[in-house]
């Protein structure tokens, strides 16, 4: 399974490259498939590219699901361990 993810620009670089932030975690990506980005943009990010910009709203909901769903396996572990 593929998964995109949204990410905040925080610094444009050379060679058509951005510095994200992934959940606080910065990796630098690729901006060649994507145009008229700047700091502060979302864009959705896959295997190092950003392959389209993402409006902050849209943003915060993926996102929101992501946390979401990253629960849902935390309560599942939990039931698990339980033995129920």
């Amino acid at each position: 399974m593929c998964l995109a993810i949204p990410a905040r620009v925080e610094q444009l670089l050379a060679d058509n490259s951005a510095i994200v932030n992934l959940g606080g975690v910065r990796k630098e990506i690729s901006l060649a498939l994507v145009e008229d980005i700047a700091p502060g943009d979302y864009v959705i990010v896959h295997a190092g590219y950003a392959l389209q910009k993402l409006d902050e709203e849209e943003a915060a909901r993926t996102l929101a699901l992501f946390a979401e769903l990253g629960r849902l396996d935390e309560l599942r572990d939990e039931l698990a361990g339980s033995g129920t």
